[in-house]
């Protein structure tokens, strides 16, 4: 019985251990994630500004920020929006950040 309680418990510890947060990203990538990707395209042109906007999980079980296009746009002053991308990045399921980068004027 003991080694049985034993073996659930590493088994639990390591589930804890190895992470579940997640990055919304066209790709996945298990041990290490760091990529860009289109959103949307707003009325074109030049961009003279740029803002960013990001939310952070810890574990999946920890998530906080806002990621939100109205956010990065009040963070780089912009009011017309040329385009919007994103960043994703992810640690070994640790720590995932995702970050809205919205351009314009």
């Amino acid at each position: 019985m003991k080694k049985i309680l034993a073996l659930l418990t590493i088994v639990t510890v390591a589930g804890m251990l190895l992470g579940c947060a997640m990055a919304s990203a066209p790709i996945n990538g298990q041990l290490w994630l760091d990529v860009q990707g289109p959103v949307a395209v707003g009325t074109g042109g030049s961009a003279a500004k740029s803002g960013e906007a990001c939310a952070t999980s810890i574990l999946g079980i920890i998530g906080t920020g806002d990621a939100s296009i109205d956010a990065a746009k009040k963070a780089g002053g912009i009011r017309e929006i040329t385009y919007v991308d994103h960043h994703s990045t992810n640690i070994i399921g640790v720590i995932a950040k995702f970050c809205t980068v919205v351009k314009g004027n």
